[in-house]
């Protein structure tokens, strides 16, 4: 949902609307000049959740040291503020994360799960988000819970599409890192 303000929002606007009282307990991103409600539903923070999962348990297995945040960790990037279902950013590229607020640098890997894939606005401001992260060199995976896939954008405005039976490889962001594509899908209760 896009939050109506007269004209185009500026980021001194932005942070003074997500600083209010009211908005304290919900996730706002600011996208090309618009305030926009961030989606969500359990299904897909389940899916995020485990998806940060995998990454966490690669870094420990490798010793390896990276930041991975949730919806709540926010990020600068370019003129943007977004709020990545999940994020990862090695410590080699910045040690410690922001304390307040979003953070300065932009995350290497943006995970977005997709909320309501018939929803016409979110996928429209995924898209533009898609076209920014790029511009940061970000890499972008985006996770479609109906259709149980992930388009990965890596430095590229096309993407590769990943399904339920292929394994997605990270590329240089965090080399030797592999996810089945099928593991950040719940199985359904009963199922063996």
């Amino acid at each position: 949902m896009v939050v109506q303000l007269k004209g185009q929002a500026t980021l001194e606007d932005f942070e003074a609307f997500v600083d209010l009282p009211e908005n304290s307990d919900k996730l706002f991103e600011y996208i090309n000049g618009e305030i926009v409600a961030v989606p969500s539903n359990p299904y897909a923070s389940e899916v995020a959740n485990l998806l940060s999962f995998f990454i966490r348990l690669f870094l420990m297995q490798n010793n390896l040291k990276g930041h991975i945040t949730g919806a709540d960790g926010g990020f600068m990037v370019g003129g943007n503020r977004y709020a990545p279902d999940v994020a990862y950013i090695s410590y080699e590229r910045q040690p410690q994360l922001a304390e307040k607020g979003y953070n300065p640098n932009p995350p290497e890997l943006a995970v977005e799960v997709i909320s309501d894939p018939n929803n016409s606005q979110e996928q429209a401001t995924l898209r533009q988000k898609i076209v920014s992260y790029l511009a940061v060199g970000t890499v972008v995976w985006v996770v479609d819970t109906v259709a149980q896939t992930i388009e990965v954008y890596d430095g590229v405005r096309t993407a590769t599409v990943y399904g339920i039976a292929d394994t997605v490889r990270s590329g240089d962001w965090l080399p030797g890192f592999e996810l089945a594509v099928k593991d950040i899908f719940p199985k359904e209760q009963g199922d063996a």
